[in-house]
């Protein structure tokens, strides 16, 4: 079974504040959100029958001392043979300035271990650098890309200006951290949340506030050469004016997987008078 790469990158999109200048670069609201997940629809040849489980992120952190993200997710995987668990935690942690990355993940199947990868990247002038400790010590040299936070930063201004189609690559140190993707990401049209919408209840007054419909296909660099490659995966999801994420979906080609918000926390904001430059 492969891993759920997808799971993760969805969830690095940080609620912001609403009430920000235009030109001003969002503020981030520390939080937590809990997503119940389940399966969409699978394919006879995925060989899936069931999928159910929870995913929990909580974002903490402000541009001046960096962005730190700590993620869970726990599956239960069937197939007409077996069933099987999948327990994987994430902690990363970014820099205002989008400079630095680090990032630390523990993979368990079954209750047992089943992978470990831990690192850090550097940007420079022609690119990344990234230095893997675990599993064992590696130098790679990427590209130039995008950490998670500032990707998905990019993501709110855009759709606040009203764009709907860009392409750009992410870095954010999943699977064996040894690669970046290129995201081609489509912004629909802002609307307001309908009185029959399952996550009404959770949204605590968000509800009022415009989303937008986001789909980000996601492609291995070596396999997007032009013409019309299926992506490695993709996801959609709404985002709301104030940058909460939502109603996912994880399309994993041979099989989907939806994600529902069913908690939502929000933390004290940092105090912008700690942070002295």
């Amino acid at each position: 079974m492969r891993r759920l790469r997808l799971a993760y990158t969805i969830l690095l999109l940080p609620i912001g504040f609403s009430t920000i200048p235009a030109l001003a670069a969002p503020v981030l609201q520390p939080h937590r959100a809990v997503y119940d997940v389940f399966l969409g629809k699978a394919s006879e040849r995925s060989g899936i029958t069931s999928i159910d489980g929870r995913m929990v992120y909580e974002f903490n952190g402000s541009q001046c001392e960096g962005y730190t993200v700590r993620f869970r997710l726990v599956t239960r995987i069937g197939t007409a043979d077996m069933m099987r668990m999948t327990d994987q935690q994430t902690t990363t942690h970014e820099d205002g300035q989008a400079e630095n990355f680090s990032f630390a993940t523990k993979t368990f199947i079954d209750q047992q271990p089943e992978q470990e990868v831990k690192g850090k990247a550097h940007r420079q002038k022609d690119g990344i650098s990234i230095d893997i400790d675990q599993p064992e010590p590696v130098e790679v040299r990427l590209g130039a890309a995008q950490f998670p936070t500032q990707h998905m930063i990019d993501l709110i201004e855009r759709a606040q200006k009203g764009e709907s189609f860009y392409e750009t690559s992410l870095y954010d140190g999943s699977e064996d951290a040894d690669q970046d993707m290129l995201t081609t990401i489509v912004i629909g049209k802002p609307g307001l949340t309908g009185q029959d919408d399952p996550e009404m209840s959770v949204l605590s007054g968000l509800e009022k506030e415009e989303s937008w419909p986001v789909d980000i296909a996601y492609f291995k660099h070596e396999n997007s050469g032009g013409g019309e490659e299926t992506p490695d995966y993709r996801i959609s999801f709404r985002m709301h004016s104030n940058g909460l994420t939502r109603n996912l979906k994880m399309d994993y080609g041979d099989f989907t997987m939806n994600g529902r918000l069913v908690d939502l926390a929000l933390f004290d904001m940092p105090d912008p008078k700690a942070c002295k430059k």
